[in-house]
């Protein structure tokens, strides 16, 4: 198997060398240039556009940085693989999110320290991403079935065969349609290329959604108050990073603040957020399935359950147990316009989906569902 060709555009030595050290480890990647600024990597790139598999891309650098270096690539039409290695400090998110916008697969977190760069967590951390957007693990077999494996844009049919599984389908619970006045509430997954996939759905959704909407992206802390931010100035909707206690509203986005878990628990006649420092499951927090398995004592009438492009499989084993109690319905986004087409495929070969949309139908799929008021 050739090796995928990886170049490292970062201003600190000491990176370069950590960054390397950690692709020397896995026979599936070669370090095959460095840069110590965006403008000697955009030179490098331009010279010979089809050399590199993966870009590892810097943010703050001299001479050219990180986003002016992703919007010169976009000028000219290139093609690229980035995955940005940024700060995990606030003041880096916006940049962060940006870059996501643009076109970056995914970002990872930079340590504090050099004893915290050498330690196991960056390490797989940085080695996971590239797997990923390498096509690694399975992902390029998905890549190549994706026409095949999505329905037709629009179709709505009931789901209960999976794709490429011997399981026993799962059995749905018929979809009820419930009256204007019933209380409804939408929660949506979504992980890698799920910023960028966001841009798509929440700035479509109506200011008076008749429900309040509650998104599970895995982000570390500092991050999802930016990227709500960034989603309120696109949207007619309100948007925000969730706060604890605070009472979920109809016409109101709650992102789930990164680093702590998100229960949705009956507080009086409403309601509320309840973030907590439970233990991250599966390497998740915020998680999907946590935050879907709250649900499962309360009395809404009508869940509508979303899930977006990522890695693995979060989500679909908390709407699972969903579908045992309550009326719930199911939209998850098609292979073709995922960036990883991981966790709508599990949902879908487990027989949940109710409708399997393109993402820029996710929010009138939402909508349609959910109605206005």
């Amino acid at each position: 198997m050739e090796k995928k060709k990886i170049l490292i555009i970062d201003d600190s030595a000491l990176m370069r060398r950590v960054l390397s050290d950690i692709i020397s480890t896995d026979e599936r990647f070669i370090v095959c240039d460095v840069a110590s600024n965006g403008l000697e990597a955009y030179d490098k790139i331009t010279l010979n556009p089809k050399k590199y598999d993966i870009v590892l891309l810097d943010i703050n650098m001299p001479k050219m940085n990180g986003i002016e270096f992703m919007e010169g690539i976009n000028r000219l039409k290139i093609k690229l693989t980035v995955i940005v290695v940024s700060t995990i400090a606030v003041e880096g998110a916006a940049e962060t999110i940006r870059l996501l916008e643009l076109g970056a697969f995914d970002f990872v977190t930079k340590p504090n320290s050099f004893m915290e760069a050498k330690e196991n967590t960056f390490h797989d951390n940085v080695l996971k991403c590239l797997v990923c957007a390498a096509g690694f693990s399975g992902q390029s077999e998905l890549r190549e079935r994706r026409q095949r494996t999505a329905l037709p844009s629009g179709d709505t049919r009931n789901i209960t065969t999976p794709v490429s599984s011997a399981k026993t389908p799962v059995t749905r619970r018929p979809h009820k349609t419930v009256g204007k006045d019933a209380s409804r509430l939408v929660v949506l997954a979504c992980s890698t290329g799920g910023p960028k996939a966001l841009q798509q759905v929440v700035p479509k959704l109506p200011k008076n959604l008749d429900a309040p909407m509650v998104i599970v992206q895995h982000m570390p802390v500092g991050f999802t108050e930016t990227l709500a931010s960034r989603l309120n100035d696109l949207s007619q909707i309100t948007v925000k990073e969730t706060v604890d206690g605070e009472p979920l509203q109809k016409g109101i986005v709650y992102i789930a603040k990164g680093g702590s878990q998100l229960r949705i628990k009956k507080s009086g006649s409403s309601y509320i957020c309840c973030l907590t420092d439970e233990p991250a499951r599966n390497g998740l927090k915020p998680c999907a399935d946590i935050t879907y398995e709250s649900l499962l004592e309360s009395d809404y009438a009508d869940i509508t359950c979303v899930v977006l492009t990522g890695m693995g499989g979060d989500g679909t084993a908390g709407i699972k147990q969903l579908n045992d109690k309550h009326n719930i319905y199911v939209i998850s986004q098609d292979a073709a316009t995922c960036t990883v087409y991981g966790m709508p495929r599990v949902l879908y070969e487990e027989g949940l989906s109710d409708e399997v949309v393109p993402l820029g139908e996710v929010a009138a799929a939402i909508t349609k569902n959910v109605g206005v008021r």
